[in-house]
């Protein structure tokens, strides 16, 4: 029996073309998804910041938190919420702010991915 020049098949190692396809469709939803979230993650971290600002600068005013946080808004243009969209109480003697807005990112056809973010800072 001679043996050919090229390995038998099942010696053979990798992907197939199929399966290929498959993993490129898969990374690439992942990356369009990934695409469309980074902004608004972005913006959160943003609004985050603000709102820890506003917070320790307020004083216990909550119009003055609201100004300070509406002020940092126009400085970072981000638009998901104002002002007048965070919950402020008094806990104690300081001053506690929370947040919480939705996003939504129409993915294809009806599905729509949404993301809830919530923060909170206090004095």
């Amino acid at each position: 029996m001679i043996q050919g020049r090229f390995p038998l098949r099942s010696s053979q190692r990798g992907m197939g073309l199929l399966s290929l396809l498959l993993a490129g469709v898969v990374v690439g939803f992942l990356v369009l998804v990934g695409m469309q979230v980074f902004p608004t993650a972005k913006e959160f971290f943003a609004i985050r910041k603000a709102v820890q600002r506003a917070a320790q600068e307020g004083g216990s005013s909550v119009a003055d938190i609201q100004r300070i946080f509406d002020k940092a808004a126009q400085i970072d243009d981000f638009t998901a919420i104002s002002g007048k969209d965070l919950v402020i109480r008094k806990v104690g003697d300081k001053m506690q702010v929370d947040f919480a807005y939705e996003k939504r990112i129409p993915l294809f056809g009806p599905a729509v991915l949404l993301l809830d973010y919530r923060g909170s800072a206090s004095q």
